[in-house]
């Protein structure tokens, strides 16, 4: 329903997810030729998790932050009250409203992402919360999946900034193959 009143220009469809990645790239995202032994060097240690949290409009934008650690119910706040500030820009231009299609993440049902809720539909921003175990339904997922496998499978990586910039070329790689524009949000 929300990606045919999406097709018919009624709302702006977003589709909302975090995930993670370490120095040390998992070895099943990628492939190797017929009687090759997968192999990988690694870095002396895993090092820190890179976070990211991403906002995706098929085929229109990406949206994301990094962190090193976890994210947190703050970092999700702060990227969904500028969506909420673009989303009422943009239903006063348009009369089009934009909901995100999410998870049930810890950081999406906290409490303190709670007292927000009101605020954000004032603004003409809908969350759509998925069923548990239906992560095919969130698009964004094959976005993660096309990163790891395409953009950075088999890779080890030195240290954290490495990491992130190679994460950050990975986005905008993808973007660029696919027609969209990619552009981090600081929070």
């Amino acid at each position: 329903m929300l990606e045919n009143a999406s097709a018919a220009g009624i709302v702006d469809l977003y589709y909302l997810d975090e995930s993670g990645f370490c120095q040390w790239s998992d070895s099943s995202y990628s492939y190797y030729f017929r009687g090759e032994q997968k192999r990988q060097e690694q870095t002396k240690n895993r090092g820190q998790r890179i976070s990211i949290l991403g906002i995706w409009q098929p085929m229109m934008a990406f949206l994301y932050t990094l962190v090193v650690g976890s994210l947190k119910s703050h970092h999700y706040v702060a990227m969904l009250n500028a969506q909420a500030d673009e989303a009422e820009l943009e239903f006063k231009k348009s009369g089009k409203i934009r909901v995100i299609v999410q998870d049930n993440g810890s950081i999406h049902l906290s409490k303190y992402t709670q007292k927000h809720w009101e605020e954000w539909r004032a603004k003409c921003l809908y969350l759509f919360f998925l069923p548990p175990y239906c992560s095919e339904m969130n698009l964004i997922e094959l976005e993660w999946l096309h990163l790891k496998r395409d953009e950075l499978a088999g890779r080890m990586f030195s240290d954290i900034p490495e990491l992130a910039y190679h994460v950050v070329q990975g986005i905008e790689n993808r973007a660029a193959k696919n027609g969209y524009f990619a552009r981090p949000l600081s929070v």
